[in-house]
């Protein structure tokens, strides 16, 4: 990372309200985020916080139908929320690629992988013919850790197992050498061990490539090992950014803390503890700090949108106790 450059991508204040039959949804509630080149950036949070909506917005892959959208989203000189058809052609699966979360949904089962992956580099112009394209399919599948390209190329994704589906899914992102990959959730749906090397091969891959990473997870053992710097999400807002060695060293957000205090401990020291409460509704989201109904050191002053500090350098928490901790 280059603090000097500008961003690769720059998401600020982006918010989403969905109509739905039973009410408006503001789902997404002015996110801000940067990913500079070459980084690789994790962006965290429960289940149905918004992660994965945040990934597919970026992505141009979300239903415009019912939405409102406020806030931008600029990939180098681009305005993604701005662009036409013939724009996305230009950027995503060339400059801009997804690997998505379950590799056998990813991929389709009607056709070989030779097809899909020579699609992928037929679409980028590194190839003319699928001919040509088979032969730069090899060694992308081979650069995966793939020991027989051949016979991956020349099968279905149902023939395959989960873990080399997924291994094809990074070769797809990453053969026409982009500038960004978002990864959502990458090898979740696969066991540990085969996760673990799923995110290893991704980190020496991208490192190779320079390609920057937004790696959209719940799982704070993958941030910790494959990021620089993190963002957690709460209920469509980020609530904390920080390098990743220093929330890790010391989560200021009791969000964070309370994500923190919920992952068990491999010494067996001590129970995991569960947050109190439930994710709020969006279609009544409480104002404010939208954690404040489950929080401890919840406050009148909740209810107004909480300042945003920066407790240390690149550390940053939308908090009202830092707020007072400052004025004092």
């Amino acid at each position: 990372m280059n603090d000097a450059a500008p961003p690769l991508l720059d998401v600020d204040g982006l918010a989403l309200s969905l109509a739905r039959f039973d009410g408006t949804a503001r789902i997404l509630n002015g996110v801000d985020l940067v990913v500079f080149p070459g980084e690789r950036v994790a962006l965290v949070g429960e289940s149905g916080c918004g992660k994965t909506l945040t990934a597919r917005m970026i992505m141009g892959l979300f239903d415009e139908r019912g939405a409102s959208v406020e806030g931008r989203i600029r990939f180098d000189d681009d305005d993604l929320l701005a662009l036409d058809a013939r724009g996305w052609d230009r950027l995503r699966g060339r400059r801009l690629t997804m690997i998505f979360q379950d590799p056998v949904a990813a991929l389709n089962p009607v056709f070989t992988i030779a097809d899909q992956l020579a699609t992928v580099i037929l679409r980028g112009g590194q190839a003319h013919t699928r001919v040509e394209a088979r032969d730069l399919a090899r060694p992308a599948l081979a650069a995966v850790a793939i020991a027989d390209p051949d016979r991956v190329l020349d099968s279905y994704p149902f023939q395959l197992s989960g873990g080399l589906n997924q291994r094809v899914l990074i070769a797809m992102a990453l053969v026409n050498r982009p500038a960004l990959v978002l990864a959502d959730e990458p090898g979740t749906a696969l066991d540990v061990t085969v996760q673990a090397q799923t995110l290893a091969l991704m980190h020496n891959l991208t490192d190779a490539s320079g390609a920057a990473v937004l790696l959209i997870t719940h799982n704070l053992g993958v941030v910790r090992n494959f990021a620089q710097r993190v963002y957690v999400m709460y209920a469509g807002s980020i609530v904390e950014e920080a390098p990743v060695a220093e929330l890790f060293a010391a989560p200021r957000h009791p969000y964070t803390q309370a994500l923190f205090a919920a992952v068990p401990r491999l010494t067996g020291e001590g129970l995991p503890v569960g947050i109190e409460g439930g994710v709020p509704d969006y279609r009544v989201p409480p104002p404010g700090c939208r954690f404040h109904p489950r929080c401890p050191h919840a406050r009148p002053q909740c209810h107004q949108p909480p300042p945003v500090i920066e407790v240390a350098p690149g550390h940053k928490v939308a908090c009202v106790l830092f707020g007072e901790k400052r004025d004092g």
